[in-house]
């Protein structure tokens, strides 16, 4: 059977959308609310085209994606989350830019990379609860660090000029980051010990040395409980710890390094 080939570019309020033949004639392109009822319409716009096998393809943008995905899933519709490094290198030299464009861009890209396209799954209810909680950690945590380097630069101010009020106000802020970041840390684990297969995994990693809840967490959540990413040669890519090549000819010989193309939080913890 033919398939029909649709580019999803995702915003906060809303989706452009194009579709195209595999003959790479466009069918149809629009805009829909990016909600229950605009999604709803859309779908019912794919199933007139009945004769054709519809494969969905949309950038990887975080949480504006969410309900297109649970949707998706819930229609059993095919979909892929591309990823943006992947489609920016793939379009080579391009000028100008909208959503329009956009949609149209991943679309011809499913089209050509047909072959590379696999299906992807939307993440049980824990997965993605425990990846919320670990966004939400990393901001306070982030937060954390701002204000103990405030507060360090203000004890210098402290010696010529009278802010205790100041450092007060920061201080009390400070503890009350910190207590946050404690109780996230808190339902990370309970969501974890709620669900049988991330407790399996999760106890498998914890069993090598150094690793503790915050690594084993990120791990479970950026491999998908290892069904997204199963290769260990892949894992360490993606995770930048595995050193690559840098020569050319005889003239160039550089040590060896890891991709600046990883994710670096994850780094950062491994």
């Amino acid at each position: 059977m033919k398939k029909l080939f649709i580019g999803i570019d995702i915003s906060k309020d809303k989706f452009d959308y194009c579709i195209l033949s595999d003959d790479h004639r466009i069918l149809l392109k629009g805009i829909e609310s990016n909600s229950k009822k605009g999604i709803s319409s859309f779908c019912k716009l794919i199933n007139k085209y009945s004769d054709l096998t519809p494969w969905i393809c949309m950038e990887h943008t975080g949480h504006y994606g969410y309900l297109l995905c649970h949707e998706f899933s819930n229609k059993a519709l095919t979909y892929s989350m591309l990823s943006p490094l992947d489609l920016k290198k793939s379009m080579g030299l391009v000028r100008g830019k909208s959503d329009t464009v956009d949609a149209y861009r991943i679309a011809s890209y499913a089209l050509t990379h047909q072959h590379k396209l696999k299906p992807s799954v939307f993440p049980e209810e824990a997965l993605r609860k425990l990846k919320v909680t670990i966004t939400a950690r990393e901001g306070l945590k982030k937060e954390s660090v701002k204000l103990q380097n405030t507060i360090k630069a203000f004890k210098i101010v402290a010696k010529t000029t009278d802010i205790a009020s100041v450092s007060k106000v920061l201080t009390k802020q400070l503890e009350h980051v910190k207590k946050g970041i404690k109780e996230l840390e808190i339902q990370m684990k309970e969501i974890i010990q709620l669900s049988e297969s991330l407790k399996n995994t999760y106890k498998k990693i914890t069993g090598i040395y150094g690793v503790a809840l915050i690594t084993a967490s990120s791990v479970i959540v950026e491999t998908e409980n290892f069904t997204k990413i199963t290769n260990p040669r892949k894992f360490a890519c993606h995770g930048g710890i595995a050193p690559f090549p840098y020569s050319s000819g005889s003239s160039v010989n550089g040590r060896s390094r890891t991709s600046i193309f990883c994710k670096r939080s994850l780094k950062g913890l491994l």
